[in-house]
């Protein structure tokens, strides 16, 4: 079957379902009897715990083949999954033909990260049905909580901007918005992490090595995607003008795989499709005749490899093409069904902007922009100017950095060979763009060559962030500061070209459901109990009431109590993953997400052999009385070929093997690095932190949600001024967030201070290095590098400058910990002031300011 955009539009149309009027017809021919049983049977919830049992025990007998007698926690966790996601899909069936029979605007949300986490525990609170399902598996004689452990991660993100993505899509059926994500259905993730004498050592991740009950795989949905070939010109017989074919020399399939997101106490259900890259031919049968037998299997594992690992390595040629396929791949079969879907509503393509919004969640997906005005140009025959005009009324762009240097450029030949039609396609982009460039801003030759697509470089390379700003009506930031700081810095260049009215901002969340509900159950039931009701969860301003309490004994020493048990399930968590017996009632300070330069675990560590250095220099007997015992937790994965991040995690694990075998300490301190850290141990450690830290160099962090997180679990903040550390200040108070550092600023007199030699090194950073010199903690030429890159090569971070500052702050949460009940207070004031921080809050501000998209409901 072809589902190629070059198939007729008859042949399309019939392929792509019903349209709202077939659907109206069918619908009032099926008899009464049936359709009130199927009304019935979509809409009737598990009011009892034998429904859902007699369920469960059949999809262990059928659906697993399996008997109860040999059913074991994970059949049970198969079994329990099916059973929700059979209701699931009974809603989602209702929810997206609601959105048809109404013809709704909906929103495509395009991100190359989901990082969804596990989905029993998310799906049974969404539906309501968590104390049901105790119930029922317990009569069977489970424990919930075993089933809930025998789920993996999901991999299908990393960091942030995934888990961004994740919250997003619940917030959006949540909202009742007709909302879709697209994603990549990667068979092994980022990698597994494991620590071996210190090291980060890369595995693949095996999720779906028990398969995936919460998916749905459409294997009659197979999108041909085609690469490289060449690109031909001809003339349209019908209208008589000159079009471009691209003729692809390669092809493989992209199989489409749904997961069902459903909203919080909605009927609504939206929909997460992965692509899975598939061969168009698994097996040369004639090679493997012939005893060619690696060649017959090549094209299937030149295919697959595509949808393989998230973040191929691109230290090299062969990983950047990878790369680059991944890209592309996914936006192409992602716009095929998204055009797909828009046609069988049979408008006209001037519509089509007034019922698809797609959004760019950053910039991989920035090439959807040039296939759409391929589709329209060269397939759909539109006039360049009028699909234009469709293509930038349709997308919008989310920039996650302020970093120059981190934007995300393709080299022009490297484009050109992969996708040599879209290369020609941009180069026409940019030449209309700064043709009106040059028309408002005559003569101005260097405002042209700041702003082209094209950067002259040697070798040339592709702009991806200019290319989806100047295809998209909207640019947003993540946080205010984020957002002035792109208009002040990266893009200032198209604020004078375009106005500010092209750029906005919506300040990063996080979703109420899982962040409290499921990751803190203790926490969120004392709030249950104090506010008489959870409406919290979807009306997030309602905490602000915790407030009335800040002084009432007994409700803080009940919120203390549920810090510590918290705190109890984390260190049993930490002995389990290192064997590292940490003390609960010590002050638990937390650094946990991407390792990377810029968001300064260096600087943590660094300030960890600080204290271990003034520790042991203090005399025995004085030790307990002038230093707070303290546990540091660090977790995150480094890029495979990001070798200074893979060093700090090394000088993490090397410093934590001294200290916490050294005898003299004790429980003073502690040092553990937490292996392979994902969503389901987020959800066990930010509940447990005390105080956790976000200390990227001011002006490099987009947002962070990270931040959000941990105070919304009662933790407390060290951080400098960046992302939204500033609006977290602004909500909570000066006097419940630890700040210290240099302002965005001063960051560039202090890079340029640095280049000149006018800028000495702390005396504390320099007992820190001496210390590294001497081999206390291993091999000095292991971390050299990233003593040399503050010493002698410009400390473009801004360790040594904000790092007398970062003691001094850590001196103050000493003091201030040690009060346990105004710490108590600090942490009540807090979560009673996070409200604005929920993704709802986000997806309303998107839908309002970007996407022009209403809730739809019966």
């Amino acid at each position: 079957m072809d589902f190629s955009p070059a198939m007729s539009k008859r042949h399309r149309r019939t392929m792509t379902g019903f349209t709202p009027t077939q659907i109206k017809n069918i619908d009032a021919a099926i008899p009464v009897k049936c359709r009130n049983i199927w009304a019935s049977h979509a809409t009737k919830p598990f009011e009892t715990s034998d429904e859902l049992i007699s369920r469960f025990i059949n999809h262990v007998e059928t659906t697993l083949a399996r008997s109860m007698y040999n059913c074991d926690d994970l059949a049970a966790y198969q079994a329990l999954s099916a059973t929700l996601r059979d209701k699931l899909i009974l809603k989602w069936n209702k929810t997206q033909q609601l959105y048809t029979i109404k013809e709704t605007k909906r929103l495509y949300y395009l991100s190359l990260e989901f990082l969804m986490g596990r989905a029993l525990d998310n799906a049974m609170i969404n539906l309501d049905t968590k104390d049901l399902c105790n119930k029922s598996v317990d009569e069977l004689g489970f424990n919930l909580e075993d089933i809930i452990q025998v789920e993996p991660d999901a991999g299908l993100g990393n960091g942030g901007l995934g888990r961004l993505a994740a919250c997003f899509v619940d917030s959006l059926s949540t909202g009742n918005y007709p909302g879709w994500g697209y994603g990549l259905r990667y068979n092994y993730g980022i990698f597994a992490q494991r620590i071996i004498n210190g090291y980060q050592v890369e595995s693949p991740d095996y999720w779906l090595k028990f398969g995936n009950p919460w998916e749905i795989p459409r294997l009659e949905i197979q999108i041909p995607v085609d690469f490289y070939g060449s690109v031909s010109t001809y003339t349209d017989e019908k209208t008589g003008k000159t079009r471009k074919q691209w003729s692809g020399s390669e092809r493989v399939l992209a199989v489409a795989y749904d997961f069902p997101v459903p909203g919080y106490k909605t009927e609504n259900v939206n929909n997460l499709r992965m692509w899975s890259a598939q061969p168009t031919r698994e097996f040369d049968f004639q090679k493997f005749n012939e005893g060619d037998y690696d060649d017959s299997v090549a094209q299937q594992q030149r295919a697959e490899a595509i949808t393989a690992v998230l973040y191929p390595n691109d230290n090299f040629y062969q990983g950047k093409e990878l790369r680059l396929k991944q890209q592309y791949f996914w936006v192409a079969a992602s716009l095929h069904d998204i055009v797909r879907r828009f046609l069988k509503t049979e408008k006209p393509w001037k519509e089509f902007s007034n019922f698809v919004a797609i959004q760019l969640n950053d910039t991989h997906p920035t090439l959807a922009i040039v296939e759409l005005q391929r589709i329209l140009v060269d397939i759909e025959g539109l006039e360049w100017g009028a699909a234009w005009d469709i293509v930038t009324n349709t997308f919008g762009y989310t920039n996650h950095t302020v970093m120059q240097e981190a934007l995300e450029k393709w080299p022009v030949d490297l484009l050109g060979n992969l996708l040599p039609r879209h290369l020609e396609i941009i180069y026409d982009i940019n030449l209309f763009f700064l043709q009106q460039v040059e028309k408002k801003f005559p003569n101005d030759r260097d405002l042209l060559r700041r702003v082209s697509i094209v950067e002259e470089t040697i070798p040339k390379n592709i702009r991806m962030s200019y290319l989806a700003i100047i295809g998209s009506h909207k640019v947003n930031g993540v946080a205010e500061l984020h957002s002035e700081l792109i208009k002040a810095t990266i893009f200032k260049d198209f604020v004078k070209i375009y106005g500010t009215s092209k750029f906005t901002n919506v300040t990063n969340g996080v979703t109420f459901r899982r962040w409290l509900k499921q990751a803190n159950p203790g926490l969120s039931s004392l709030i249950v109990k104090k506010l008489g009701s959870d409406e919290f969860l979807k009306t997030p301003v309602l905490l602000k009431k915790l407030e009335s309490f800040v002084n009432d004994q007994e409700f803080l020493k009940e919120w203390a109590d549920v810090k510590l048990k918290n705190k109890v399930r984390l260190a049993k968590l930490i002995k389990s993953l290192t064997n590292i017996d940490v003390n609960p009632d010590t002050l638990f300070d937390v650094q946990v997400k991407r390792i990377h330069e810029y968001k300064r675990q260096q600087m943590n560590i660094f300030g960890i052999i600080w204290r271990y250095l003034r520790i042991k220099a203090t005399p025995v007997e004085e030790r307990e009385s002038k230093w707070l015992p303290k546990v540091c937790i660090i977790g995150g994965k480094a890029a495979p070929g990001y070798y200074a991040a893979k060093k700090i995690i090394k000088l993490i694990n090397s410093v934590g093997d001294v200290v916490n075998n050294d005898p003299e300490i004790g429980d003073l301190l502690k040092v553990v690095f937490i292996p392979d850290y994902n969503v389901s141990k987020a959800e066990i450690i930010c509940p447990g932190s005390d105080i956790s830290e976000h200390i990227s160099t001011a002006g490099t962090e987009a947002s962070g949600t990270s931040n959000m997180k941990f105070v919304l679990n009662g933790g407390l903040i060290i951080g400098t001024v960046d992302g939204a550390n500033v609006e977290i200040t602004r909500e909570i108070g000066e006097n419940n967030i630890f700040l210290f550092g240099n302002l965005s600023e001063d960051v560039e007199d202090l890079r340029y201070d640095h280049q000149l030699g006018r800028i000495d090194i702390p005396e504390a950073l320099n007992l820190v290095f001496t210390e590294l010199q001497k081999g206390t903690f291993g091999d000095y030429n292991e971390y050299i590098e990233l003593v040399d890159s503050i010493r002698l090569h410009g400390d473009y971070y801004l360790v040594s400058d904000d790092f007398e500052s970062y003691l001094q702050v850590q001196s103050t949460i000493d003091e201030e910990f040690a009060n346990k009940d105004e710490w108590t207070k600090k942490s009540v004031l807090s979560v009673a002031n996070m409200g604005f921080f929920s993704s709802d809050r986000c997806i309303e501000e998107y839908a309002d300011n970007i996407w022009n998209i209403e809730p739809v409901t019966n």
